[in-house]
């Protein structure tokens, strides 16, 4: 057979080859159409040679399978596509890209870095494809992105339970590391955030690259171990945290006093990493999302390690991670999601008429936006629990806190949003019980007893330096000496034993070494000075009688105070046997007095005008006019006169009067009966004001922040003296103002009671305490020491500090003298009374006015008549003078006479009924006569 022959067999028999191949095609999609099977393809980007990409590829054929055995009759057939990302941003996109023009899947999963994922979610949601992805970068919102659904927790939702870890343990400084990438930088805003909810200081935070070399890691670590900070938060993917933390415990960094916390991708990963990076890695805590034991999550691992071993059978220990269980859990409700909608399936994209790129001709997704609600709330009982898709964001209300014991996390509790920390669930597995304790706790250097956060001087001295002034005066509150030999500062004082007992109240040692401060020039202390160096770094803290003061503040942080506060006067008292000779002027001041006087004149010239036209009692010579007006209103002050006011406008001034003089008179008596009767002691002065009103020298004590208080009162700088210790203050009061002494001492209360305490019958403190904060020990800002030494200094005052208080000052109960009674005596003021004036000059003013408005309108043909004004006054004068109505005046006095008479004669008959006859004059009267009657 010639060569043309046996080619055109060869052609004939490779035509009927392909034809048959396209007859069976066509048979079998016919039949396919004819069951209306739907094949839906489904995309997925993964980094082919990272663990976790293999994890979810296993994950997701599993999911594949399970749904079509549990399907059997259904139309939807689910078709994967894989695609390797290559671990880079280009290949993901250029991945999507080809899934979506060449393929035309209907849904993308993947990728999982989100650097990767934000690069193909703007492709995807341009084809009205939805993306489902880990990629925990919270700058990826499910909310702003309607196509993009994230099966996983973004890494901001940790910050919670991260923060309520460190604030368990009362630390109050961390230190942030993490990865300079957008997988490490996104939750940093938010861990920043709810550190400073809980008060704590985030003091550093170190950014490393991804591909750091070990060098670069060791340095940065050598510079953190620099820091006395020891809570560190980590927040790498296990690559780099691998190469971190071996790098740590060469640093010296995993070792008794550190804490370090990793985040939540970590801790899920944690069998991902070579058992050396296990080893240094003992005693880290991490947070993680929880997901409950389960039968069907035990078949899952165990089936999940076959197929594994299967796909890729040279890797000898995998476990499957969290990210490959819940994106098993979602497929099978993408899955259910395709199946309710099979009979509106359809696999067509809306492709444009004429497309310049790529990217233009891939279109838009017709089934896309029919679907997507679905897969955006999924709801359902899966491998990973109650696995619940909201919104488009994976929901975890339960976070797992684990710690690194041997080769895997051991856990040691749980925290969710309602209870906060506690060692173990309730029933019901989204709630814990409310209990913020843990389980056992092994700590980086095989320690059980939890780091304090901190260290004092890293890499050297790391005892505290206490600051402890060297004073000449008032040492029962602080003392510094330096011993000659040893040069060791040795203190004492009340103020020492209340710092040393706050040490021991710690939940923590702290060594500490005191260091003493005294002025260059021998003067006594300033304590801003004193205080101001711990700006200086000289001093960790100082302790002594520093009071705490806003300018203060400024510069250093207090604690809470362990004193009394406020600042008084003490002033010298003298004994009072009652026998001064004017001791009767002494419950009223001076201005008391005057306007008293000033009102009884007032009050009888306003009765003599009122009854002097009416009432011949109050008419007569000047002399015996100008008499009756001081007599009628002084004796009201203790007995009721005899005269009689006829006037109303008069009666009504005098019952006014009388009440304010039966106050006057009550209160005048009270005050000295208990004068003459209680008091024993009197002090010398009985405020400030007073002290400043008569020009008194004051003492204060060197050195104290009083001074500039008293100059800011009003106290020349002239009346000032300063002075350093009790015995010059008791001199000092001794000698008094005009003595070259001082007429009060003003300081801060402790002072005051100390020198009380040993002169106690000698000085009393008065008049009004100016608060102030008290005694408190300083800090630097921020030191996390602070809020410690705070919470112990409660503890002493509830305990010890009335053993400390007794030891170096008497007790109250013990003070020689201390039941004899001291006058705090204040003289009734001016200012107790000025209602009751008031009432008194208003009535009585009132009742002058309507008097001469009266008087005026009865002459009011004067006022209009042509006379001059000084005529026209005269007359008034005169009118005024003139008795009114004398005649009916005179009958009516006659008639009050008779009425008088015929009273008193019936008073005498029933005082005895033998009576019978009346005597008036000479006449005589029977009991029947008209007179009687």
């Amino acid at each position: 057979m010639c060569s043309k022959t046996k080619m055109k067999i060869s052609v004939w028999n490779h035509s009927v080859v392909l034809l048959a191949l396209m007859m069976m095609m066509m048979i079998w999609v016919a039949n396919g159409e004819e069951h209306g099977t739907r094949k839906i393809g489904v995309g997925v980007i993964l980094d082919m040679d990272s663990q976790v990409g293999k994890s979810i590829r296993v994950s997701i054929l599993m999911a594949i399978e399970d749904f079509d055995k549990d399907t059997n009759n259904s139309t939807t057939i689910m078709i994967p596509h894989f695609r390797d990302s290559k671990n880079d941003n280009v290949e993901a996109a250029s991945a999507a890209i080809d899934l979506l023009k060449n393929t035309q899947v209907q849904a993308i999963l993947g990728p999982l870095k989100s650097s990767q994922a934000d690069f193909v979610l703007d492709i995807a949601q341009r084809s009205d494809v939805p993306m489902i992805s880990p990629a925990t970068n919270p700058d990826l919102s499910p909310v702003r992105n309607p196509y993009f659904i994230r099966i996983a927790q973004a890494s901001s939702t940790q910050a919670q339970p991260i923060a309520a870890l460190v604030k368990s343990f009362g630390w109050r400084e961390v230190v942030f590391v993490y990865e300079d990438t957008d997988f490490g930088r996104g939750p940093i805003p938010y861990l920043s955030d709810a550190m400073v909810n809980i008060s704590a200081q985030v003091k550093y935070r170190t950014l490393l690259p991804s591909s750091s070399s070990d060098d670069r890691i060791l340095q940065e670590l050598y510079k953190l171990k620099t820091m006395q900070t020891r809570v560190f938060v980590v927040h790498m993917l296990p690559a780099l945290a691998s190469r971190f933390f071996k790098k740590a415990h060469e640093a010296g960094m995993m070792a008794q006093g550190y804490a370090w916390i990793i985040t939540d991708v970590l801790t899920g990963l944690l069998h991902q990493l070579d058992p050396q990076a296990i080893d240094s890695m003992q005693g880290v805590l991490g947070v993680k999302p929880y997901i409950p034991p389960s039968n069907q999550l035990t078949n899952f691992e165990k089936r999940w390690r076959r197929k594994f071993h299967k796909e890729d059978p040279d890797i000898d220990k995998v476990e499957p991670d969290m990210f490959g269980i819940w994106s098993y859990d979602f497929v099978i409700g993408l899955g259910i999601a395709l199946k309710s909608v099979e009979n509106e399936l359809t696999t067509t994209f809306k492709r444009p008429g004429k497309a310049s790129t790529d990217l233009a001709a891939i279109g838009t997704s017709e089934m896309g936006p029919i679907f997507l609600p679905m897969i955006r709330d999924i709801r359902r009982k899966g491998v990973s629990g109650d696995f619940q898709v909201v919104n488009g964001q994976l929901q975890t209300s339960v976070y797992q806190i684990v710690n690194v014991i041997g080769k895997e996390g051991k856990p040691i509790g749980f925290w969710n949003s309602n209870n906060g920390i506690s060692n173990r669930l309730s029933h019901n597995q989204n709630t814990t019980n409310k209990d913020d304790r843990l389980g056992a706790i092994i700590w980086p250097g095989d320690s059980q007893q939890f780091p304090r956060g901190w260290e004092i001087a890293p890499g050297g001295d790391n005892r505290l330096k206490v600051g402890v002034p060297v004073k000449g005066g008032f040492v029962e509150f602080v003392q510094a000496s330096i011993d000659p030999i040893t040069k060791e500062v040795n203190a004492s004082g009340f103020c020492i034993d209340v710092f040393k007992a706050v040490i021991e109240a710690l939940p923590y040692d702290v060594p500490y070494k005191f260091i003493a401060y005294e002025n260059s020039n021998g003067e006594p202390t300033d304590y801003n000075d004193f205080v101001h160096q711990i700006v200086l770094k000289k001093f960790d803290m100082v302790v002594g009688d520093v009071t705490i003061l806003w300018n203060r503040s400024n510069h250093v942080e207090f604690t809470l105070p362990y004193s009394e506060s406020g600042v008084s006067m003490l002033v010298p008292v003298k004994v009072d046997d009652s026998k001064d000779t004017w001791i009767f002027m002494r419950p009223l001041e001076k201005k008391l007095w005057l306007t008293i006087g000033g009102f009884f004149i007032y009050i009888g010239f306003v009765v003599w005008v009122l009854e002097h036209r009416v009432n011949k009692e109050f008419r007569g010579p000047p002399h015996q006019q100008l008499g009756m007006i001081f007599w009628f209103s002084f004796s009201t002050l203790v007995f009721a006169h005899k005269e009689k006011t006829i006037s109303n406008l008069s009666r009504f001034v005098v019952i006014m009067w009388i009440f304010v003089v039966l106050v006057l008179t009550s209160s005048y008596t009270a005050s000295l009966a208990s004068m003459l009767t209680v008091q024993k002691l009197r002090p010398t002065l009985t405020n400030i004001s007073q002290l400043k009103a008569r020009g008194d020298y004051v003492g204060y004590q060197d050195g104290s922040f009083v001074g500039g208080m008293l100059k800011a009162m009003g106290f020349p700088d002239d009346k000032l003296k300063k002075y350093t210790n009790t015995t010059e203050f008791a001199n000092a009061l001794l000698n008094g103002t005009t003595k070259n002494g001082v007429s009060a001492i003003v300081d801060e209360v402790p002072y005051l009671k100390m020198l009380q305490a040993n002169k106690s019958r000698k000085y009393a403190m008065v008049g009004p305490t100016y608060k102030t904060a008290g005694f408190g020990f300083a800090f630097p800002k921020g030191s996390p020491l602070v809020t410690d030494f705070s919470t112990a200094i409660l503890k002493v005052i509830e305990g010890q500090m009335s053993n400390i208080s007794d030891k170096w000052f008497r007790d109250e109960a013990d003070y020689p003298g201390k039941n004899e009674d001291v006058e705090h005596f204040d003289k009734l003021t001016l200012e107790s009374f000025k209602g009751l004036f008031f009432v008194a000059g208003l009535s009585s003013t009132s009742a002058l006015i309507v008097f001469w408005l009266m008087l005026l309108y009865e002459n009011k043909e004067i006022l209009v008549s042509n006379g001059s004004v000084h005529s026209k006054l005269m007359a008034i004068i005169q009118s005024f003078d003139d008795k009114k109505d004398q005649k009916a005046a005179e009958i009516e006095t006659v008639r009050d006479s008779k009425v008088h008479a015929e009273e008193i004669m019936l008073d005498d008959l029933r005082l005895s009924p033998a009576i019978s006859v009346y005597h008036q004059g000479e006449g005589v009267f029977s009991p029947e006569s008209p007179i009687h009657q």
